[in-house]
């Protein structure tokens, strides 16, 4: 078949649909779809200057279950900047690095809430950053670039999401800065929304008020509200048909099976919410009542028995009672003012502090609130210290790290150890918040490297390195500007 005979049956093969929005110092970002990648379910191109960031979204078949098994990765080619890869092998490594698990993180969080919560179908997000810019971080059009090729798929997506990074300079605003502005700033976001709200803020500041900060973020929903408009544009003129989504729970059956459950463990499941139990023993508890309801003979006459038991009631009945322990905890605590382990709504859990607790670590502290326990470590270095990394920008080195660890027993399981993107994020949020206050590095030429190991956990174990981690900063010696 010839090229003229081929697109007149089926349509030009490079056909791109583009809109674009301006940005308020006149830039342009442009959406674009048709041209790349077109047996993906959907496939966009977000570019602004010359970064190309191109997002491909495919999906498996339809499961039983209760969890959505979305994933979404971010990669940076050094191609994109004109560069090859660092070291002996001139090919990007196949683990992404921090700087891209942080980025795919930042992609995933505004656009998971997204899909409809009894969605359980395998869905893969990539996004790939084909050119860069030299003056912009890319990572932002990453969340533009995913959510308008999740839109233009046949998956089911309630609302585009837009994303943009807004830094303060001098008490001005500054939508999508240059890599110098971010340097000078005194507030770096990255904000994320759909048109009618705010569902993401991720940043650093050097001690803002919250007037600034409301307006960084509020600045950056404008334009959020246009690139989602824009996004609307091409998934109403190029979407393919949307899926049916079967309801989660349908029939005169679910309506007797939710009765029966609640009849069933409600009595003793609100007593059990109101026991104040610790975590090592209310989750037990709610496994064992939960075991109990689906041997009892009301549930069965609906379920079956044995091998004729239907494994999608007997699902049906696990998450009736996930449902039934959520709304005992939240009418406590609405209707009572009382938290699960027994605290008012404006109570802190008890605190306790100690200080040095390794001889031989330069800086130690445990921080323990609550149920949560960080042991956190801070050790000193020479300038020859200092991590090197590379990335579009170059090569360059870190002073200052702050790793953290969720190994498995701090919760009480068993699972195979390693470094996930849970620890990675967490990682670098601690980072973040203690960067502001670490002296300058010609006033303290040393590298910091402060660790965290969580070694219990029920509440925010992130903030527990925070604090955990500023206590052993100054157990080091070193000369933070201020607490954490």
């Amino acid at each position: 078949m010839s090229t003229e005979a081929y697109q007149a049956k089926y349509g030009k093969m490079l056909d791109p649909k583009e809109v674009s929005v301006n940005l308020p110092d006149g830039r342009v970002i442009t959406f674009e779809t048709g041209r790349i990648a077109k047996q993906a379910r959907g496939s966009a191109v977000a570019k602004m200057g010359d970064a190309f960031v191109l997002s491909t979204v495919c999906y498996g078949e339809e499961k039983d279950g209760d969890f959505f098994p979305l994933t979404v990765e971010y990669r940076e080619k050094s191609y994109a900047a004109g560069r090859l890869p660092g070291g002996y092998s001139k090919r990007e490594p196949g683990r992404p690095s921090d700087e891209e698990i942080l980025s795919a993180r930042i992609i995933d969080r505004p656009i998971r809430p997204m899909f409809p919560e009894n969605f359980t179908r395998e869905v893969q997000v990539i996004v790939q950053v084909l050119s860069s810019d030299k003056k912009f971080a890319p990572d932002v059009l990453g969340v533009s670039a995913a959510s308008l090729s999740i839109g233009l798929s046949e998956l089911p997506f309630e609302q585009q999401v837009a994303a943009v990074r807004v830094a303060v300079v001098d008490g001005q605003n500054i939508v999508m800065p240059t890599y110098d502005q971010v340097a000078v700033a005194d507030l770096d976001l990255v904000v994320a929304g759909t048109e009618d709200s705010v569902c993401m803020v991720e940043g650093g500041a050097y001690e803002v008020s919250e007037d600034t900060m409301i307006g960084a973020i509020l600045a950056g929903h404008e334009v959020i509200k246009e690139m989602c408009k824009a996004q609307q544009q091409l998934v109403d003129r190029c979407s393919k048909p949307k899926m049916e989504l079967k309801p989660k729970f349908v029939g005169e059956e679910h309506d007797k099976l939710v009765a029966t459950v609640k009849e069933v463990v409600w009595d003793e499941l609100n007593k059990d919410v109101h026991s104040n139990m610790v975590k090592t023993d209310f989750y037990p508890a709610m496994a064992d009542l939960c075991a109990k309801m689906l041997e009892d003979s009301r549930i069965l006459a609906i379920i079956g028995e044995g091998e004729a038991q239907d494994p999608k009631l007997a699902a049906d009945a696990k998450g009736i009672f996930s449902e039934l322990e959520r709304t005992a905890m939240r009418e406590m605590i609405l209707n009572e003012g009382v938290r699960l382990d027994g605290r008012t709504t404006t109570e802190v859990r008890p605190i306790e502090i100690e200080m040095g607790v390794l001889p031989r670590a330069h800086g130690s502290a445990i921080f323990q609130r609550g149920e949560t326990q960080g042991l956190v470590i801070c050790t000193l270095g020479t300038k020859a210290d200092e991590q090197r990394f590379e990335s579009l920008q170059g090569e360059g080195a870190k002073s200052y790290m702050l790793h953290y660890n969720f190994p498995p027993f701090s919760v009480g399981e068993c699972k195979k150890l390693g470094l996930s993107r849970r620890e990675i994020g967490h990682g670098h949020l601690a980072e973040r918040s203690l960067a502001a206050v670490l002296p300058l590095p010609e006033d303290f030429p040393y590298t910091i490297r402060v660790v965290s190991e969580i070694m219990e956990s029920n509440g925010s174990s992130s903030m527990a390195s925070v604090c955990g981690g500023c206590l052993s900063l100054m157990d080091a010696g070193v000369p933070i500007k201020a607490p954490v």
